[in-house]
């Protein structure tokens, strides 16, 4: 454990000093700023006002940032440490590579959310200066869901460092992967509805088994608990799951897909060549 948490405290530290830190917790303090000076707080759309109308604009938009950019910072890390040497001298240290591994894993969880969740955490504590009410059901899913996509992310981007021995590779995987989830939230599947003629079913399918497209759906559901956005497919999501049970869903679906991400690309680690 001793190993374990030295290789924590050590990416910590070697994040926070970082310039990609400083843009990333800039970029989403940015958003918080730039959502306070266009009054989105005093606006009413669908009912929404307050602190919850900016919390859900919040969540939409981080879930087009944040994934890119946890994947292109995190598969630098393994990549960019074999292309440094980094390896040849953790090898000469007394710690083993699992702590290495997974220290530097909850070490990258922590700088990657820690800045999403506190511009939040800020925006609901100048919400409730102002005397907004503070819509603690909401910040609490949205907290949750926040950590579960961030962890999904990292362990994808474990996951594709351990598997490319070059930088450039990674970042080049990282950016594909992003892409190829993001198109199947909408492009993809409505061209497989359309000239397909694909069971609902199967089209439902495929889009749960999208962490990015789950998360969506999930915070969707906390403003519209019926998901009448989503037309005739929310009977089919509403009969298999319900709306607690899809929250859940929601939260643990991406976790298990980062945790089994990281723990194969920690069999690739082990197993590979390291210098």
């Amino acid at each position: 454990m001793r190993g374990f948490w030295l290789a924590t405290r050590l990416d910590i530290s070697e994040s926070l000093r970082a310039r990609w830190f400083l843009f990333y917790s800039l970029v989403f303090g940015g958003i918080i700023v730039v959502l306070f000076l266009f009054g989105l707080t005093e606006s009413r759309v669908t009912g929404f006002t307050g602190l919850t109308r900016l919390l859900v604009t919040y969540i939409q938009l981080s879930m087009a940032i944040l994934p890119i950019f946890v994947l292109i910072t995190t598969v630098r890390s393994l990549a960019g440490d074999r292309e440094a040497g980094v390896y040849e001298y953790m090898l000469s240290q007394p710690v083993s590579l699992a702590a290495w591994y997974w220290g530097r894993f909850f070490g990258r969880f922590v700088t990657v959310f820690s800045p999403v969740v506190l511009a939040m955490a800020v925006a609901v504590i100048w919400g409730v200066l102002r005397g907004a009410d503070v819509p603690v059901f909401h910040f609490v899913w949205y907290s949750l869901l926040l950590v579960s996509l961030s962890f999904c992310f990292l362990g994808l981007g474990f996951l594709i460092s351990s598997m490319t021995r070059s930088s450039d590779v990674a970042q080049s995987a990282a950016f594909f992967i992003w892409l190829i989830l993001l198109m199947f939230l909408d492009l993809i599947l409505l061209g497989v509805i359309i000239r397909g003629q694909a069971p609902s079913e199967l089209v439902v399918t495929l889009a749960l088994a999208n962490p990015l497209q789950v998360f969506r759906t999930a915070s969707m559901m906390l403003f519209d608990p019926q998901l009448i956005m989503l037309g005739p497919s929310a009977w089919l999501i509403l009969d298999a799951f319900g709306s607690t049970g899809y929250l859940v869903w929601g939260f643990f679906y991406p976790i298990v897909i980062g945790l089994l991400a990281g723990v194969f690309g920690f069999w690739i680690f082990r197993r590979g060549d390291l210098v």
